[in-house]
């Protein structure tokens, strides 16, 4: 049966940016990668999870092993401990995307340093459909960065925030080793906890918030910011 309220919802988070930042569908996502060089890395995990305003539909999420288009190093398999005989007999991404995609539909795609995984995913769809990926994308380490430095009278921050740190900083737990669907986990919690700060400081539609997100935006490939979790 097809869900015509869910079908609506999705077509209008994409369209409307006036859209109060509690009325909008978000879908937050997260990565696994055999390295962080899109030339010669690739995915191996996609995790998401699905938001309705500020509230977290536990329910409606999305992980997928994905056999590599590269082999796996050592350096990597310690960070996300998925080993090849994990994901030797998995689908390759060619398949797995079309199944994230459907799942993100339209809806705002929300992400920790979001423009590493947007770029191997935008590569691989490209590739797949010759075309990237149309949703509007938000980064909840630009919204960190922001509301941090409106926190500290524009003073800037004395370090770059890794994902964890600022999950237990907001009493968030972090327990488990990295996993695309823990972390989309960990950084909706986290969007969550910022949805009402933005409102209180004056950021309340989503066309708002997507400016802000991309006058922050975060993501260097070369950074330790997000504690090397894409991979």
């Amino acid at each position: 049966m097809i869900d015509v309220m869910n079908i609506n919802r999705r077509r209008t988070s994409l369209q409307d940016k006036s859209r109060r930042l509690e009325d909008v569908a978000y879908v937050v996502i997260d990565t696994e990668l055999t390295g962080l060089d899109e030339k010669r890395d690739s995915i191996i995990s996609i995790g998401a999870i699905r938001m309705s305003g500020g509230m977290i539909e536990l329910g409606n999420s999305f992980y997928r092993l994905v056999n590599p288009r590269t082999a796996l190093t050592a350096r990597s398999i310690i960070i996300h401990e998925i080993t090849p005989s994990e994901v030797t007999q998995k689908p390759g991404i060619d398949s797995v995307l079309s199944e994230f995609l459907d799942f993100c539909g339209n809806d705002v795609i929300v992400g920790y340093c979001t423009s590493i995984d947007m770029e191997f995913l935008n590569r691989d769809t490209k590739r797949i459909m010759s075309h990237e990926i149309k949703n509007p994308v938000l980064d909840v380490q630009a919204i960190q960065e922001w509301v941090t430095l409106r926190s500290r009278g524009g003073i800037a921050l004395p370090k770059q925030y890794k994902l964890y740190d600022i999950a237990k900083n907001l009493g968030i737990s972090v327990n488990g080793a990295h996993n695309a669907l823990i972390d989309a986990f960990i950084t909706a919690q986290i969007f969550q906890r910022y949805i009402p700060v933005l409102i209180e400081s004056g950021i309340r539609s989503i066309g708002e918030l997507l400016r802000l997100s991309e006058k922050y935006k975060g993501g260097d490939r070369y950074s330790t910011g997000r504690g090397m979790s894409n991979f």
